[in-house]
């Protein structure tokens, strides 16, 4: 009965249109009502718990530095040293979206700033070059969802606070899956571009090669900071978001010159709006959190995958398939936010590592990115090029398809995961 009302609750208060911060928060009181504990107290309790959590810091600070990545034209340094790289090859402009987007992914970890930075400065390139508008459209929005998974990862930082999983762990564990959903799309558009794959844009000279890789130097610099900090345990992830806001910064306003006074603090109070959402809903989700645990709901969903729980693989398929569901149907923070708890007792009496786990939850969740009918990716894209939401549609399934069949080639084999991520760590 308890599953019930809180689905009713949440499913039918998003129904009527209402925030999923609130929706949360009401599910949450149902739930309360219905146990006869409902206080106020607990709720306000909860409310401040949720956000009242050190390692949640980092998730300003790297919404700021993939603010100012942007504003410094860091993110158009990447694409000029992709365009170096593979822009002369067959369909050269796909393999410089996905070699962006994959080199932007460790920059911001923000699948919304990496998919409007991509659109931006490729989607006219692309036009005139011939490709088709709507495959285009749909191969960026599918290399802007490998963001949440290569570190640093806010969707990864959101998990990690939630299930009290090493953050570090997941951060070093989600860099080759990262990398293999990128060639999951090189694959996707070269048997796509086999027959018309658009017009090659001309070899660059080596000299002028090396000076344009020279120049994004300071680019591809923060990466090997960051990843390089956290595994020799110079820096907490939550250190490292810092660091990355300020050589953001300091690169964009000193090195580049690019950055303003005036766009320095437009950049941060955009960084401000965004984070007041994401807290707002952590802090929400709390509430509907700690109430799963009170009624023991977990306890339910076990009994009702009972059968499954000798296969760790099975399983697995059965709950990468429900979240892939839930992910039509709702957004990435708040299927984080709410599937976790739930997942999460599953994953430790099944005794798979929760490691293993939140990198493929989180994979999964940013493959909901691109699902309709919400699919906040796709808006974006649709947005930043002005082309209909239809068209793009029909452009990423192929690219939507290349990376769920990668989700679950790493399901069935969880050692594309595991024994990478142990090297790393």
């Amino acid at each position: 009965m308890t599953i019930t009302i809180f689905l009713a609750s949440l499913l039918g208060a998003m129904a009527l249109g209402m925030p999923i911060a609130f929706a949360l928060m009401i599910c949450g009181v149902a739930l309360m009502t219905y146990m006869g504990l409902f206080d106020t107290q607990i709720l306000a309790q909860n409310l401040i718990n949720g956000a009242d959590n050190f390692p949640l810091l980092a998730v300003p600070f790297f919404i700021l530095a993939g603010e100012l990545m942007n504003a410094g034209g860091l993110s158009r340094k990447i694409i000029e040293i992709a365009m170096a790289l593979v822009g002369h090859i067959k369909g050269g402009l796909g393999y410089v979206a996905i070699v962006a987007a994959v080199i932007l992914a460790s920059l911001s970890g923000s699948a919304v700033a990496d998919t409007a930075a991509l659109a931006a400065l490729l989607v006219p390139m692309m036009k005139a070059a011939g490709y088709d508008v709507n495959r285009s459209c749909g191969l960026i929005a599918a290399g802007g969802i490998i963001a949440p998974v290569i570190p640093p990862s806010i969707g990864f930082i959101i998990f990690g606070v939630a299930a009290n999983v090493s953050i570090t762990k997941l951060f070093m564990a989600g860099i080759v899956p990262g990398i293999l959903m990128g060639l999951s799309l090189v694959a996707a558009w070269w048997f796509l571009c086999r027959s018309s794959g658009g017009e090659a844009q001309p070899r660059m000279a080596t000299v002028a090669m090396i000076k344009t890789v020279l120049g994004g130097f300071w680019a591809l610099l923060l990466p090997v900071i960051i990843i390089g900090g956290l595994k020799f345990g110079v820096f907490t992830p939550t250190e490292a978001a810092v660091v990355a806001a300020v050589y953001a910064g300091f690169v964009g306003v000193v090195i580049y010159r690019i950055i303003s006074w005036q766009e320095l603090k437009a950049c941060f109070v955009s960084a401000a709006k965004t984070t007041s959402v994401v807290m707002f809903l952590v802090a929400a989700s709390m509430v509907a959190s700690w109430l799963i645990t009170v009624a023991d709901l977990s306890s339910e969903v076990v009994r009702m995958l009972e059968p499954f729980m000798d296969d760790k693989i099975l399983l697995m398929f059965m709950m990468m398939s429900l979240v892939l569901i839930v992910g039509t149907a709702m957004d990435f923070v708040p299927t984080v936010l709410i599937l976790t708890p739930i997942l999460m007792p599953i994953v430790h009496a099944a005794g798979i590592d929760p490691v293993y786990f939140g990198v493929m939850f989180i994979i999964n969740n940013s493959i909901g990115l691109l699902t309709p009918p919400v699919g906040t990716v796709l808006n974006v894209v649709c947005g930043v090029a002005k082309v209909p939401m239809d068209g793009v549609i029909r452009g990423v399934m192929p690219f939507l398809l290349a990376q769920v069949a990668i989700m679950f080639v790493m399901t069935l084999f969880p050692a594309l995961v595991t024994v990478p991520a142990a090297w790393f760590r």
